[in-house]
């Protein structure tokens, strides 16, 4: 008897063995192959196990490619028979190389949670590409400041806060009103110094020109990334160099530095100078907030640090936002089996839109997301990081994208710094300037399309 009921008991449980393991079997397997080494962890270790207690017809496969190695990696997994349902790319060049592998997701639930749907990437008019962290920058103002300036009883412009700044010729007006009224708003100048010593002007080579080129290739190609239309261009016309000298003379001539001297000045000089209200803005990024609140002796409270975009009087500016980019974007594979397509559409959109999923996003993958899903509270706890989400938010509004991707090389981009601090000092004329992008443009394109 007691043989019979061994028997039985080991029968039973080879049973439920056998269909445990079946269970498991018909979970559907999502293979994501991740980018980041640096938060490889977090994804086997916090984000799977949650995903999948929540999602139990799921199982998340992740695999991390090893540092320098992504690509290689994609790649031969891309010919895999089982390639990974979700991939990474980083931007339009490296979605290129993965043309026939890019699902649309056009009409998947993971795109619907987009804020700004013209930060993802197109193939032939399909959504191929959708960004995950965001960085951006802008003009950073110092709202304290601006609450003194706009309370003044002899200030000449009629707005009554820095939200009614929303294009170049306000933005001018209430910058050269400052400049008058220093001495009332206590500060130097309204400008942090304009940075051009040596491997400090990439804020005005790579970021301020990010502007012109934008308007220029989406003014040629409307439906293609400004991006890919960039690399494909033979001719920089520089057709808005106006407006980037607007920009820039508003603030070499409003700034608390003599133009003679900017050639001195480094970046942590413009931030130091900012947190230290000797002015009331610096153009930089959400990644400035730590070293304006770490400045020693720092006097910017980060309630009263904000940011405007980088407004130079292009025509429908007024429905741009900050320059905001990414080199980090999800694809899902449509070499993937159909049920894993689903199934990657499924935990994407449960990792940016569950309590369980914004919870890790936020506190354990430290990302500033662009997804309408995020409440102001979910957000990163850093004022430019929680400026770029509400910026990313507001209706109607445009993020300008990263279209700096496309500049030919970093010789172009130091050629065009040298000509500018050369204007800046009195030495060149902006005619200097404007030949030099365009000459070295083309050089620079001669020599890639040999």
């Amino acid at each position: 008897m007691k043989k019979a009921l061994g028997i039985m008991l080991t029968l039973a449980l080879a049973g439920g063995l056998f269909f445990s393991c079946a269970g498991k079997e018909r979970a559907q397997e999502i293979y994501f192959l991740n980018f980041k080494p640096e938060i490889a962890d977090v994804y086997v270790s916090k984000v799977a196990p949650a995903f999948e207690s929540e999602n139990p017809g799921y199982r998340l496969k992740v695999m991390t490619a090893a540092s320098g190695t992504y690509e290689q990696t994609l790649k031969s997994e891309q010919a895999k028979s089982n390639p990974p349902a979700i991939f990474q790319t980083n931007g339009p060049v490296g979605l290129e190389g993965s043309r026939n592998d890019a699902a649309p997701l056009d009409d998947t639930s993971f795109y619907k949670l987009l804020a700004d749907k013209s930060l993802a990437l197109r193939l032939d008019g399909k959504v191929a590409a959708i960004p995950y962290a965001v960085e951006g920058y802008g003009i950073i103002y110092n709202d304290a400041i601006m609450s003194v300036y706009f309370a003044l009883p002899n200030k000449a412009v009629a707005i009554s806060s820095p939200e009614e700044i929303k294009d170049f010729a306000t933005l001018k007006a209430v910058v050269e009103d400052m400049q008058k009224h220093k001495d009332a708003l206590g500060i130097r100048g309204v400008f942090a110094s304009t940075s051009m010593a040596a491997g400090n002007q990439w804020r005005w080579q790579t970021h301020t020109v990010n502007v012109p080129l934008y308007y220029e290739f989406l003014a040629k190609a409307p439906d293609t990334s400004p991006v890919l239309t960039g690399l494909a261009t033979e001719t920089l016309d520089f057709t808005y160099n106006q407006n980037f000298k607007d920009l820039m003379d508003l603030y070499t001539n409003n700034s608390l530095t003599p133009k003679t001297l900017l050639g001195s000045k480094s970046v942590d000089d413009s931030m130091a100078e900012f947190a230290l209200g000797q002015c009331a803005m610096v153009q930089n990024g959400n990644w400035a907030a730590a070293q304006i609140l770490g400045t020693p002796g720092n006097k910017v409270a980060p309630q009263d640090i904000k940011f405007l975009p980088l407004y130079m009087g292009i025509d429908g500016e007024m429905n741009a936002g900050l320059c905001v980019g990414t080199e980090s974007y999800l694809c899902i594979n449509k070499n993937a089996s159909a049920e894993a397509q689903k199934g990657a559409d499924v935990f994407l959109t449960w990792l940016f839109s569950s309590p369980t999923g914004k919870k890790l996003v936020s506190e354990d993958l430290n990302f500033i997301t662009p997804f309408n899903s995020f409440s102001q509270a979910e957000l990163p706890t850093d004022p430019l990081s929680q400026q770029v989400s509400i910026w990313m938010n507001k209706s109607g509004i445009t993020s300008i994208g990263w279209t700096f991707a496309a500049i030919p090389s970093e010789e172009w981009k130091n050629a065009l710094g040298s000509a500018l601090l050369a204007y800046f000092e009195g030495k060149a004329d902006w005619n200097k300037v404007v030949a030099t992008a365009r000459d070295q443009w083309a050089a620079e394109w001669k020599i890639k399309n040999k």
